[in-house]
C-alpha cells in the first residue's frame, strides 16, 4: 500500500510541521503541500523524516529510508513556473507511481493559471502502466 498525505498549509511554518508529524505517524510514504512556508535566506526547512523537494508554491516530501527511488519531473512542469512538481516514484518489484502537486491559483500579473500552460497529455501518460496521484489546492475558488 502507498499512502499519500496533502495539506494546503497557508504559509505557516507550524502546519508544515504538522503535516509532516502526522505523516509520520500514519506512515505516509509521501506529503504533498501547497502553499508551504516561506524560507528565509541561510534558513532553509527540513525534517528528520522526510526529504522534501521544494518549490516554491508546492512541496512534495518523500519519506526516507522506505526504499522508495524517486525522478523530479521537471521535464513535465518546467511550463508551470513554481506552481507544479511531477515526482515518478517506485518501490522495488512495485509499478511507477507519479505524484503531481499542483497549486492552482490565478497569477497576480496576469490572471492567468500557470498549471493549466501544462500538457497534461504527456503527465497522465506513464511509460509501463503504474498509477498517478494528483493532490492539489482544494480551495473552492480554485
Amino acid at each position: 500500500m502507498f499512502k499519500v498525505i496533502q495539506r494546503n498549509c497557508a504559509r505557516s511554518y507550524v502546519w508544515a510541521m504538522a503535516a509532516l508529524e502526522t505523516g509520520v505517524e500514519r506512515k505516509a510514504d509521501v506529503v504533498s503541500l501547497q502553499e508551504p512556508p516561506r524560507e528565509r535566506a541561510g534558513s532553509g526547512i527540513s525534517h528528520v523524516a522526510y526529504d522534501i523537494r521544494k518549490r516554491q508554491r508546492v512541496w512534495t516530501a518523500v519519506l526516507m529510508g522506505s526504499g522508495l527511488t524517486t525522478n523530479d519531473r521537471s521535464d513535465l512542469s518546467k511550463n508551470a513556473g513554481e506552481d507544479v512538481m511531477v515526482v515518478d516514484i517506485k518501490r522495488r518489484g512495485e509499478k511507477l507511481i507519479r505524484i503531481v502537486n499542483i497549486y492552482d491559483q490565478r497569477a497576480r500579473e496576469t490572471g492567468e493559471r500557470p498549471a493549466r500552460r501544462l500538457d497534461w497529455q504527456k503527465i497522465t501518460r506513464r511509460g509501463g502502466g503504474g498509477s498517478m496521484v494528483l493532490t492539489r489546492d482544494f480551495n473552492a475558488h480554485s
